[in-house]
């Protein structure tokens, strides 16, 4: 019996070990095609994201901080992206689409003020 508790002991063990492995571990980087004016941090991907010059990194993502809406977050808060990437990279295609956010916004920066109102 000592055994088996032993075994599920270390089982659970390796499991949450590897978890932030197996969630990416390396730290996800979005370029910027412009710099930003200061240090600006924001939350995007359940992750925390710090953006100075032209760099976003958030440092320790989440599994779910590599997708497609964490970087129309990003281009929504502080402009298009050149490249968005880490443990691998967003294709063109997808990069694209989530520079449309940025885009759109810079055609109608009123359009966040009259939605508040």
């Amino acid at each position: 019996m000592k055994l088996v508790t032993l075994a599920a002991a270390c089982a659970a063990l390796v499991t949450l070990s590897a978890a932030p492995a197996l969630a990416g571990g390396d730290p996800i980087t979005a370029k910027l095609q412009t710099p930003v004016a200061e240090k600006t941090k924001f939350i995007a991907g359940g992750a925390m994201f710090v953006c100075e010059g032209d760099a976003c990194v958030a440092a320790a993502p989440q599994s779910t901080t590599f997708a497609s809406s964490t970087c129309k977050t990003i281009a929504g808060k502080v402009g298009p992206v050149a490249s968005f990437g880490g443990y691998k990279s967003m294709d063109d295609a997808k990069l694209a689409d989530c520079n449309s956010v940025a885009v759109a916004k810079s055609a109608n920066p009123g359009s966040q003020i009259a939605a508040k109102q």
